[in-house]
């Protein structure tokens, strides 16, 4: 499935393209995950690495994204999800030998009631998920100090979105 069309989405450049790189070549996307009635959403805390994320994963073969976020989120924080919008955001990143594009969406809790399905890499790295009302996720995402250069590109790369998030929401 082509790419969301991202024409007038806010979007943002993390990292500088090395001509003499040869990249591996990576689609994902990030939710912002709302509990109906509530100002809250889902942050994820990576204790290895030490800092906060949105929920979201690569974008498998000709997946499409709004399945591929529902699916993450699902994997991830053992939440059912609905997307309810289309692409909000996206942020490119040149990272070592990967460039990654991560396409942002937002939605809506539909059942809480499962548990995460995370892959042992996940488990090592301490991938827990909380609630949080959005200005308070907002926080602890700039507050917190990663500890691997991992953690500082998503750093960059959550705030974004969820800045973005906030600024459509405030109109």
């Amino acid at each position: 499935m082509a790419p969301p069309q991202i024409d007038g989405v806010p979007s943002r450049t993390i990292g500088i393209k090395a001509d003499d790189i040869e990249y591996q070549d990576r689609l994902a996307v990030r939710v912002i995950v709302q509990r109906e009635e509530s100002d809250k959403i889902i942050i994820i805390h990576v204790k290895k690495g030490n800092y906060y994320k949105l929920p979201g994963g690569g974008v498998e073969g000709d997946e499409d994204y709004q399945l591929a976020a529902t699916r993450e989120v699902l994997e991830e924080t053992g939440c059912k999800a609905s997307i309810e919008t289309e692409c909000i955001g996206a942020v490119e990143e040149w990272r070592n030998d990967l460039h990654q594009i991560s396409y942002c969406y937002v939605g809506s809790v539909t059942d809480d009631s499962g548990r995460p399905e995370l892959t042992e890499d996940e488990v090592l790295d301490g991938l827990v998920h909380e609630w949080a009302p959005v200005h308070e996720a907002l926080h602890k995402m700039k507050g917190i100090k990663p500890t691997s250069e991992l953690g500082l590109y998503i750093q960059k790369r959550d705030t974004f979105l969820l800045e973005t998030f906030l600024g459509q929401s405030s109109k």
